[in-house]
C-alpha cells in the first residue's frame, strides 16, 4: 500500500499584513469580513472581480482592495424612566451605511 502524500494547502491570496493596512485591529478585521460574508451569503453582489466563490473568501479580498471599510456609529438609547440617553458604539460595514 502506498502512503497517502500531504497536499500542501496554497498561500491565501490576501496577506495578513494588507489586511492589518485596512483595520486598526485583529477583531475588527475578523467582524468586518464576518458581516461581509454574512451579506455575501443572503445574496449580495461582490464588490471586486474573483474566482473564488466563498463569501468569506470574497470578503477578504473586498477588505484587502479598500472596498469594505469600519466604522462605528454611535447610537443613543433611553431607557424608560431615565433622563439621560446612553449612548453605545456599533460597528457597521460600509454597506451598511449605503443602505441607511
Amino acid at each position: 500500500m502506498e502512503k497517502a502524500k500531504a497536499t500542501k494547502q496554497e498561500p491565501v491570496d490576501a496577506p495578513i499584513e494588507d489586511l492589518m493596512k485596512q483595520c486598526s485591529s485583529v477583531y475588527q478585521l475578523v467582524v468586518v469580513a464576518a458581516k461581509r460574508a454574512k451579506e455575501l451569503a443572503e445574496g449580495a453582489p461582490a464588490l471586486v472581480h474573483t474566482t473564488t466563490k466563498k463569501a468569506t473568501s470574497v470578503a477578504l479580498e473586498e477588505i484587502r482592495h479598500g472596498k469594505i471599510t469600519y466604522a462605528q456609529e454611535e447610537v443613543e438609547e433611553t431607557g424608560e424612566g431615565e433622563a439621560k440617553a446612553k449612548k453605545r458604539k456599533r460597528s457597521t460595514t460600509a454597506t451598511e451605511k449605503k443602505r441607511s
